[in-house]
């Protein structure tokens, strides 16, 4: 009677022990397979959100089983590191490599292009407008970015960075400006270290001006370093610069795509047909190769230059040569 009494136990415990050497072999397995996506899925996970929660929405969007997913992160201590944010899904994964991205933080990365040329009031409105942004600037005008964002007091024209910034969903509107401002402080720096002689500006700001026009005159590459002689030859002579891209941006919204002689006769800060020397600000934010072309500005003789209307630009010396070209190419 008591062996019959002892014998019940040991097999219980034997047969206890294959079935958890058996679901170890199989969650292995299990966790080793691709998933069972037919296409990219996308699951948020909000902050605080615990593992069950988790790995309920993910067996709502069909990704894994619930209970072996929570299993597996169980069996590798990893049930309460799981981070926020937002997770691309794909065939690609398995359980364990989801299970790996959602402990390590692997979210997807987007993208947000500050274009070359833009102003610092068209980002902020596009910045605004990306659902995918915490925007935290709202109410912010242009001439209060500078101090809500920390930076030193100022016109924010000019002081961000064209490029693609890559970001999470819901990262702070004023985070990627702040890294915008970086990285165009960075360049503006190298270059400034790096100028040709002929470059007689007092400080990188005015270079930065003066790139600013360049990237509003012309979009084609090898006419910005002439165009950047010609405005570098006219401002050591005392010439105004007389660039239509500062005027349209000291006309702001009274602009409507149509430049008037009254327009251009009008004074202005930014009239530079009316008013010597460089706008008080930039104009736009420069890309570097408008930046290098302030730094390294052409030679030569060249005094004047037009558009052509197929993206260059017509040079001249003389104001009799210019006002050929004009009657060629603008007045046809």
């Amino acid at each position: 009677m008591n062996k019959r009494i002892l014998l019940i136990p040991a097999a219980a415990i034997v047969l206890g022990v294959a079935f958890l050497v058996g679901m170890g072999v199989y969650l292995d397995r299990w966790a080793g397979r691709s998933l069972p996506v037919a296409e990219e899925t996308v699951v948020i996970v909000a902050p605080a959100m615990s593992f069950t929660s988790v790995a309920d929405r993910l067996a709502e969007a069909g990704v894994v089983d619930e209970w072996l997913f929570s299993l597996r992160a169980r069996q590798r201590g990893l049930q309460g590191s799981v981070q926020s944010g937002e997770y691309r899904i794909t065939s690609a994964l398995t359980p364990d490599t989801l299970l790996d991205r959602l402990t390590r933080g692997v979210v997807v990365a987007h993208r947000f292009l500050i274009v070359e040329g833009s102003t610092c009031e068209a980002v902020l409105a596009r910045l605004g407008s990306d659902g995918r942004l915490s925007f935290d600037l709202t109410g912010v005008g242009a001439h209060e970015l500078m101090a809500r964002l920390g930076l030193p007091a100022g016109n924010p024209e000019g002081w961000f960075f064209p490029d693609t910034y890559l970001f999470k969903r819901d990262d702070k509107a004023s985070g990627l400006l702040l890294r915008a401002n970086a990285k165009m402080n960075a360049v503006l720096a190298e270059a400034w270290s790096q100028r040709s002689p002929k470059v007689s500006f007092d400080d990188p700001y005015d270079a930065l001006i003066l790139a600013s026009i360049i990237e509003k005159e012309t979009a084609f590459p090898p006419d910005r370093t002439r165009i950047a002689g010609v405005f570098v030859r006219r401002l050591a002579m005392g010439m105004r610069l007389q660039s239509d891209p500062t005027v349209i941006y000291g006309l702001g919204d009274a602009y409507d795509g149509n430049l008037t002689r009254r327009m251009l006769k009008t004074d202005g800060p930014y009239n530079t047909y009316r008013r010597a020397g460089l706008p008080p600000s930039p104009i736009a934010l420069p890309g570097r190769a408008s930046i290098e072309a302030a730094m390294h500005p052409g030679g030569g003789d060249d005094l004047y230059f037009v558009a052509r209307g197929d993206g260059t630009s017509e040079f001249s010396k003389t104001l009799d040569e210019h006002n050929r070209a004009v009657a060629r190419y603008q007045r046809r």
